[in-house]
Formats: C-alpha cells, structure tokens, sequence
C-alpha cells in the first residue's frame, strides 16, 4: 500500500485560493525570470516563503498592489498556511531544471 497523504480541510477557502492563484501566476512561464531575478537582487533564498511575502517579491511578479500576497497569507489560519507552505514548496520544485542552474543560488539551503 502506497503513501496516502491526509486531507486537511481548507477553514479560509477565499484567502488561500487567492494567494494559490496569485502563487501559480507567479510560477507561470512568462513570469517566472522576473520573480527569480527580483529575489536575486534582494538576496532572497527562494524556500524562504516569509521573506519572498515580506518583500512583495510576488506581488511585484504578478502586478498586484505591494502586501496582497502578504495579507493573504497573514488572514490564513496556522494550517492553511502550512498547507500553502507545502503548495509554494512543490512549485519552486517545478522550476525548469535550465532556470535553476541559472539561478543556483536560490535554491542553496545554505
């Protein structure tokens, strides 16, 4: 018997499916250089979820107003936002294999 893993229930379903999109958008082709080269530039580890929302890195990526992405997660309860923690976390694992090379820095864990 495989791994099955257990359904948490979603308690601020508007919130997360905002901040979702808004994190999906942000991990979109098009969108993607520029939300790797902004956390470059701040210095910004890309697993690092609270200093990405801290500094409106995605925000900046997908043209919403500073803090959206923030405020969003921050009205989240404790375990959706683990839940959205794990969302950002197998987004950042999707990134193009070419993208991250180039941007290897990122994705040190120290």
């Amino acid at each position: 018997m495989g791994f099955e893993q257990a359904t948490i229930r979603i308690e601020k379903e508007r919130e997360f499916g905002d901040l979702k999109a808004a994190l999906a958008q942000t991990f979109s082709s098009d969108r993607i250089v520029k939300y790797l080269k902004a956390l470059d530039r701040r210095n910004i580890r890309i697993r690092n979820l609270d200093a990405v929302l801290r500094a409106d890195v995605t925000d900046s990526a997908t043209g919403a107003k500073a803090g959206t992405a923030r405020s969003l997660y921050e009205a989240l309860t404790v375990s959706d936002q683990a839940q959205m923690r794990e969302f950002y976390l197998s987004k950042i694992e999707e990134v193009e294999p070419a993208l991250r090379a180039n941007f290897s820095k990122l994705y040190q864990y120290y």
